[in-house]
């Protein structure tokens, strides 16, 4: 049976490695510790396809250790036991190496049980998981382990890997096979710094190959055809689409309109519309609020509009809420506002509400004075001095006026009517 192309090119030199400088570049903390034979636990973390099952290997060519993988979606509790039965013993004589692959998906019990063979050094584990190791990995085996984080591998770098892919394939093809210019760089581009990915890419685009004058020839439509949606990382509730929903939020509040059409586009691409209508919601009045008031009613007709006509439509009023938020004077005062109220009534700021303010009822209990309320539009310009804080903070004070044009022009009204 033909072995996968993606395992047939795996590395067998650090220097085979494509991207990841930062942790296997000379002088870099890894690439000492592997060179060195060192065993230490470690958790490997980051997308699929970045090398983390390959430096696992390396690592275990180097220490001696007997290799054992597991994948958390189908490992149980007894195949670690099993694993653990060979310590000490002529089938592991130096000792055990696990690779645990998407150890996110052991549960608090499963991690639990390898802790007492890591302390003892009888098992070096190596755990591989695609989400944040410290929301993921139990705390205890974390505080044994040093995190590593890979990182997607850039287009040049994966080019490498692609063009020695295409290398073997021509040496072992039927015919002459030959690729149009161009299609190295747009199949490493479209994998989205996944390098596995982009092997099977060109393994497929091989098989597929139509004869064509007695020779194999790769196109960029083909290419088009095969990484159609690959280029994009997206893992709904996962780190991936929080990460986005993160920039989409981040570059409306920093007034980038190219970055928010980029960012909304990529949710649109994956399909989900809920996700990037709320961030775009809450922007409308954490952002922009009072400098722009009419911003949350404008938006909110925008989401209504797109959830009613879904995609590929959808694109159209989200994409001008989201130039309207980028490109809209900004203001914070609401969230800030808002937080410091909030604040005081968490730490029991509160007190009575003011006979003044209570509700009616309260004059037909037989209480010994009148309400007292004041009402203000009885009064010119339709407000008169009153008290409507609790006693307790009565000096209170949150709201601050933004510094843009409206949030301004509302100060110089109300201090002209307050007489400051």
């Amino acid at each position: 049976m033909r072995r996968p192309l993606a395992d047939e090119i795996r590395p067998q030199t650090l220097d085979e490695v494509v991207g990841q400088k930062h942790l296997l570049g000379e002088g870099a903390v890894l690439r000492r510790l592997i060179e060195s034979g060192s065993s230490v636990n470690m958790v490997f973390y980051g997308p699929p396809g970045t090398g983390k099952t390959t430096v696992a290997n390396l690592i275990a060519q180097r220490t001696n250790k007997t290799l054992h993988r597991l994948n958390a979606t189908t490992a149980s509790l007894q195949d670690i036991k099993d694993i653990i039965a060979d310590v000490g013993t002529l089938l592991a004589p130096g000792g055990i190496l696990l690779y645990l692959d998407e150890i996110q998906y052991f549960n608090k019990k499963q991690q639990q049980s390898l802790l007492e063979f890591m302390e003892n050094g009888q098992l070096t584990l190596i755990a591989a998981t695609t989400e944040n190791p410290y929301f993921y990995v139990y705390g205890a085996l974390l505080s044994r382990s040093t995190v590593f984080e890979f990182k997607a591998v850039e287009p040049k770098e994966v080019q490498i890997a692609v063009e020695r892919a295409l290398a073997i394939e021509k040496g072992r093809a039927a015919l002459p096979l030959r690729w149009e210019d161009g299609v190295p760089a747009a199949i490493a581009t479209a994998c989205g710094g996944d390098v596995r990915k982009s092997i099977n890419a060109v393994e497929l685009l091989c098989q597929a190959a139509k004869p064509r004058d007695g020779e194999l020839c790769l196109t960029l439509s083909d290419v088009e055809q095969v990484a159609q949606r690959s280029a994009m990382r997206y893992d709904r509730g996962g780190d991936a689409m929080y990460d986005l929903a993160s920039a989409l939020m981040k570059s409306l509040r920093g007034s980038d309109p190219d970055a928010a059409l980029h960012y909304l586009a990529r949710f649109l691409e994956a399909g989900d519309l809920v996700t990037p209508c709320r961030r775009l919601l809450c922007s409308a009045s954490e952002d922009i609020g009072m400098a722009y008031p009419q911003a949350i009613s404008i938006v909110k007709a925008c989401v209504d509009t797109a959830m009613q006509l879904g995609l590929p439509e959808a694109q159209l009023p989200l994409a001008q809420a989201a130039i309207l938020l980028a490109t809209a004077p900004k203001s914070n005062s609401v969230v800030e506002g808002i937080g410091k109220a909030w604040s005081d009534v968490k730490h029991g700021k509160t007190g009575d509400v003011p006979r003044e303010l209570q509700n009616v009822h309260a004059d037909s209990t037989g209480m010994e004075r009148e309400q007292g309320y004041q009402y203000p539009h009885s009064y010119p310009g339709h407000w008169v001095r009153q008290q409507y804080f609790p006693d307790a903070i009565k000096n209170a004070h949150y709201y601050e006026y933004g510094d843009n044009k409206t949030e301004q022009a509302a100060r110089a009204y109300w201090e002209k009517i307050k007489g400051k």
